[in-house]
């Protein structure tokens, strides 16, 4: 393998989180992964080297996401039931549930933004590009990216602070 294919296979992880983001099953998710690197990999000759292979590869996706319409549905789960549910020993540690109930409760606060708040917290956020990087890749001005990503973390932590005063 060549370096940009070693890049692409270093990036699946990601690729699998921002999809998961865009698509609300697992299985749609996996198939936007595999449509995203058989596309960038058909694609390659137009990759600029000096570039960032994560935000071209995320822009791809994004675009696929679009084409297919289907980055407007709602979230019904982020993990796949096997990721979600494991056969550890039932006697888990209390700090260990707490910990998920947190990043369960997390998710559920995502699942619920509107889709441009959720693109912006999760190219941000989660997957760590820049400002200008996620901005490019939403195919939005600076300035929007940072009011849509104001408006999520808001809402997060409104979510979040009214779940723990009624939880």
């Amino acid at each position: 393998m060549d370096e940009f294919q070693n890049g692409l296979v270093e990036l699946l992880p990601r690729l699998r989180r921002f999809a998961r983001v865009v698509r609300s099953e697992d299985a749609d998710a996996q198939d936007l992964v595999q449509q995203t690197v058989e596309r960038a990999l058909a694609s390659r000759h137009t990759f600029r080297p000096g570039t960032r292979l994560d935000s071209w590869a995320f822009t791809i996706m994004r675009r696929i996401a679009i084409d297919h319409g289907r980055s407007a549905r709602r979230w019904s789960r982020i993990l796949s039931p096997s990721s979600e549910t494991d056969d550890r020993a039932p006697d888990r540690s209390i700090a260990d549930e707490d910990a998920r109930a947190d990043a369960m409760a997390m998710r559920d606060a995502i699942h619920r933004l509107p889709d441009d708040q959720r693109h912006a917290v999760a190219l941000v956020l989660i997957e760590g590009l820049t400002y200008a990087e996620a901005a490019k890749v939403l195919g939005i001005p600076v300035g929007t990216l940072t009011s849509r990503l104001v408006r999520g973390r808001l809402a997060l932590v409104e979510t979040l602070s009214s779940q723990e005063i009624s939880g």
